[in-house]
């Protein structure tokens, strides 16, 4: 059996359909049996929707217990009757479950300027927290509930034994355009049952999805409403992690990079208008903050994109891209390689260009899955990112997006 969000110990889920979107699931409820540590990391765009806003607010303490989640309309630049929406998504489910308001975390995506329609979205809610329910399919009908754009639901989820103890992590995630994360349209949610520090699971999530989602690209574009969210409800049973040196520490965070990485590559494949999956690996770096730099340089580049697309092994644009990340670059060390995902050729070696086969190149560049892979060769330390082509489906997607 597929395993999802349901089975984390005290988590229950739906999704559901309040009216917002034409026959399509659009509200989204995770819950915790208990509260639970919670972290969050959130859009920098200076351009925030109102349950960012409630959000960034109620997780001070680092606390909640909830999640609740609408699609088909972002809440964003709607003013004092969107505040007022949101601040109502939070009392809602609040007086529904029990708990405190400030216990909730709240979020939307969709459309930008439209009127929230708080009405449906209520109701929807009232309707809904009875159906809360830890069946594998709930955890399929809540990640379904948070879609716009994209062509399938995103879930992961793993586990792993900790001195007789199971502990799960399990997520869901939305993204298909406006994905250039920087956080802190793209959303992810995740619970696990861990018993951990609060601040130091805010600490872990940052560190994790550094390395994840702030390392994707589709079309440059950050989006008012990003927001990666996990609730840790320490229902496993495990002696609560207080310290990074505490070994099931160690193993908690890769397992919880895994997961980010999973579901962050799956919104790049579900890239508006792409066709190609592009991953770029900057190694042998003087330091990881290079790599990455680099790394972001390569793939936010308009022109390295639709080099891609056009299967064009213009190897300049990328070095081009490389020398305007703001930091020192030496072309004249690195070694670069084209290529698809099994086969990458060496284009440029010490900085002088090599002799290679350009119709074989283009056979490479023809394939679904391509690698762009740079080694510097002034240090050790590397970085990976994943991103995709820019295509003119993605152009004329986006060119009657409204109407």
């Amino acid at each position: 059996m597929i395993k999802n969000i349901t089975n984390v110990k005290g988590i229950k889920c739906w999704g559901a359909h309040s009216g917002i979107k034409s026959m399509r699931r659009d509200l989204a409820l995770i819950f915790s049996e208990v509260p639970a540590a919670a972290a969050a990391t959130l859009t920098q765009n200076k351009v925030q929707a109102e349950p960012i806003k409630i959000t960034r607010r109620n997780l001070k303490n680092n606390r909640a217990q909830v999640i609740v989640c609408n699609a088909g309309n972002a809440n964003a630049c709607t003013g004092e009757q969107g505040r007022k929406g949101a601040e109502a998504m939070a009392q809602t489910v609040a007086e529904a479950l029990k708990i405190s308001a400030d216990d909730v975390i709240v979020a939307s995506t969709g459309l930008i300027g439209e009127p929230f329609p708080t009405e449906e979205v209520v109701e929807g809610i009232k309707s809904t927290v009875p159906k809360l329910s830890n069946d594998t399919k709930a955890g399929s009908f809540l990640a379904n509930a948070i879609l716009t754009t994209d062509t399938f639901a995103k879930e992961g989820f793993v586990d792993f034994e900790w001195e007789g103890n199971t502990i799960s992590i399990g997520g869901i995630a939305k993204g298909s355009g406006m994905i250039h994360p920087n956080m802190a349209t793209m959303l992810s949610f995740l619970a696990t049952d861990i018993s951990i520090d609060e601040k130091l699971l805010q600490k872990t999530l940052k560190h994790c999805v550094d390395r994840s989602f702030n390392m994707i690209t589709v079309d440059g574009d950050t989006s008012t409403n990003d927001m990666v969210a996990i609730l840790a409800n320490g229902m496993a049973g495990n002696k609560k992690v207080t310290s990074e040196t505490d070994p099931l520490f160690v193993t908690f965070k890769d397992k919880l990079q895994e997961i980010l990485v999973h579901l962050a590559k799956l919104i790049v494949s579900d890239g508006e208008g792409a066709s190609k999956f592009i991953e770029y690996k900057v190694s042998k770096a003087i330091s990881e903050n290079v790599a990455m730099k680099l790394v972001r340089a390569i793939s936010d580049s308009t022109l390295v994109k639709t080099a891609m697309f056009g299967r064009d092994p213009n190897w300049g644009r990328i070095i081009a891209a490389c020398g305007n990340a703001g930091i020192s670059f030496n072309y004249k060390k690195a070694n670069l390689y084209l290529g698809d995902a099994n086969n990458q050729v060496l284009v440029l070696e010490r900085g002088t260009p090599t002799t290679f086969d350009k119709n074989h190149m283009k056979k490479l560049l023809r394939e679904s899955h391509i690698k762009i892979r740079l080694e510097l060769n002034t240090g050790k330390q590397e970085a990976v990112g994943w991103g995709s082509d820019l295509t003119t489906d993605y152009v004329m997607f986006n060119s009657v997006y409204t109407t």
